[in-house]
């Protein structure tokens, strides 16, 4: 009789402790499907980001100072494409639809052997403006590699343009040849401006500082009283006279 309870005691042990483990066991399962919280932020931030090009439409875009898209750039195969016809001015465009302060901007591109462009922000259009880099800042966009006359640091691939070097140490392994896809980020803020070239930052720098100030008066800019004075504008992009491409052009507003 005393064995008999014992074994029946000891089965009832071993049932309770099978369902208490399926239990957990549900429950781990249940855990591993919920949603964390760096996806949703990751949703989130997406949906902040708005396409100034998309691959199929060139509304908001036209030329600087102008009404209408020049006839040198074109949509091939889903990419903005400069034909190369400016020659630096007459040929830069600006996206018109909305002015831009502190922002995200992203953005894929591939240059042609040798060319040359770039990208601007904070544009000011008015008739005493032959082009936007009279006023607007400029990440540059050049063929480091296949560039047919020597670039002083200033004027090489991922610089503030006039004003600020990239990381040439950095920029060594990511430089693409031409015809390849690089990508450009410019983030924006009132307190710091950064430049990175296919996920690397090559620089940084803070707008209207003492030092910002001396490179302008004292180097390209000098004679040009109006750059980078705006803390507001227009997004562009420069034909210098080469082909360039340029897709999923985005912003977002910081």
């Amino acid at each position: 009789m005393y064995t008999t309870l014992k074994k029946q005691t000891l089965a009832i042990l071993i049932l309770l402790s099978g369902i208490v483990a399926c239990s957990k066991t549900t429950d781990t399962t249940t855990n591993e499907e919920t949603p964390t919280d760096s996806t949703e932020t990751t949703a989130s931030t997406e949906s902040e980001w708005v396409y100034l090009f998309d691959g199929t439409s060139l509304d908001g875009w036209r030329a600087f100072n102008g009404d209408t898209l020049p006839e040198n750039w074109i949509i091939e195969d889903g990419a903005l494409k400069s034909l190369g016809q400016g020659g630096g001015l007459g040929g830069d465009i600006v996206y018109a639809d909305k002015e831009y302060g502190e922002f995200e901007l992203a953005l894929e591109w591939k240059i042609s052997e040798g060319g040359n462009s770039g990208v601007f922000y904070h544009i000011v259009e008015d008739e005493k403006y032959h082009s936007p880099y009279e006023n607007a800042p400029e990440y540059q966009v050049i063929d480091d590699i296949g560039f047919p006359q020597k670039l002083a640091d200033w004027q090489q691939l991922g610089a503030d343009y006039g004003m600020y070097i990239a990381d040439s140490v950095k920029k060594k392994d990511l430089v693409k040849k031409a015809g390849e896809w690089n990508t450009s980020r410019i983030k924006f803020t009132n307190e710091k401006a950064e430049y990175f070239l296919n996920g690397e930052k090559m620089l940084e720098f803070e707008p209207w500082s003492a030092d910002w100030e001396k490179r302008k008066t004292e180097g390209k800019w000098k004679d040009y009283p109006d750059y980078g004075i705006a803390k507001t504008g227009l997004i562009g992009l420069q034909d210098h006279g080469s082909f360039i491409w340029f897709k999923n052009i985005k912003i977002k507003e910081l």
